[in-house]
C-alpha cells in the first residue's frame, strides 16, 4: 500500500509524462488517497487530461479538481466563435447530426442541452465541445429521449454485464449492476478510480440507460 507521499510523488510523475497536460502550475495535494488537482492550466482540455492522469495512478482513491481555467488573451475565442464551431460540429459529426442538440455559450462556459436518442451521444457531444479552442468549461443538460419500446431491465443489465466482461482493465465480477426503468445503480469494488470511469462509460453505451447511479467504491 503507497503512502500519500509515494502517491503524491506518482501523480506528479504522471502528470509530466501526460502530452496533453503542458502546465508547470498544477499542484497535487495527496490525504489519504484522496488527490486534490490545484493550480491554473490555459485550456479546459489540459484541466480534464490532468484529472484523468491522477485517476490513472495506482492507489489513488478519489479526486477532487480544483484547478482553474485561465485563457491566454492570444488563445481566446468570442462567444459567437465557440458557439459557430459547436454548430459546425453538430453537423458534421454522423453520430450527431440529427440530434436535437443546443448550445449557450457565456464567457466561454458551454452549456448543452436538448435530447438525443442514445446516451453515448450525450458523451460524444462534451467529448468533442471539450477539445475546442477557448472552452472554458462545460455544463452537460442533455436528456435521453424515452423510446417507444422499452428494453426490459434485464435485458438492459446483461448487455452491460456482457460489455464489462468483455474489457480487458474491467473486473466484473466484483460489480453488481441493478436496472430499474432505464436508471442502472452500480455497486461493489474496483482498483483504481479510472476502472470506475471506464464502467460507467461501458454503462452509457448501453440502449436504454437514461441515468447512471455510481456507488462503487475503490480499494
Amino acid at each position: 500500500m503507497k503512502n500519500d507521499q509515494q502517491l503524491q510523488m506518482d501523480v506528479l510523475a504522471e502528470l509530466q509524462w501526460d502530452p496533453r497536460v503542458q502546465s508547470n502550475e498544477i499542484g497535487v495535494i495527496v490525504k489519504e488517497g484522496a488527490v486534490t488537482l490545484t493550480g491554473t492550466v490555459s485550456a479546459y482540455a489540459e484541466k480534464l487530461a490532468a484529472a484523468r492522469a491522477a485517476k490513472r495512478v495506482r492507489g489513488v482513491r478519489a479526486v477532487v479538481e480544483e484547478i482553474e481555467v485561465r485563457i491566454p488573451a492570444q488563445m481566446r475565442s468570442t462567444d459567437e466563435g465557440i458557439g459557430e464551431r459547436i454548430a459546425k460540429i453538430l453537423q458534421w459529426n454522423i453520430a450527431l447530426r440529427d440530434t436535437a442538440i443546443q448550445a449557450e455559450v457565456q464567457d466561454g462556459h458551454v452549456t448543452l442541452s436538448g435530447e438525443v436518442q442514445w446516451p453515448y451521444q450525450k458523451q460524444m457531444a462534451t467529448h468533442r465541445v471539450e477539445e475546442l479552442r477557448g472552452v472554458a468549461g462545460i455544463t452537460n443538460l442533455i436528456t435521453i429521449r424515452e423510446s417507444g419500446g422499452k428494453l426490459a431491465a434485464e435485458d438492459v443489465r446483461q448487455q452491460i454485464m456482457a460489455a464489462l466482461h468483455r474489457h480487458a482493465t474491467v473486473e466484473a465480477s466484483r460489480i453488481q449492476v441493478t436496472v430499474a426503468d432505464g436508471k442502472v445503480a452500480l455497486d461493489g469494488v474496483v482498483s483504481a478510480v479510472s476502472e470506475r470511469d471506464l464502467v460507467e462509460e461501458a454503462v452509457w453505451g448501453t440502449a436504454g440507460v437514461t441515468e447512471v447511479v455510481d456507488r462503487l467504491m475503490v480499494r
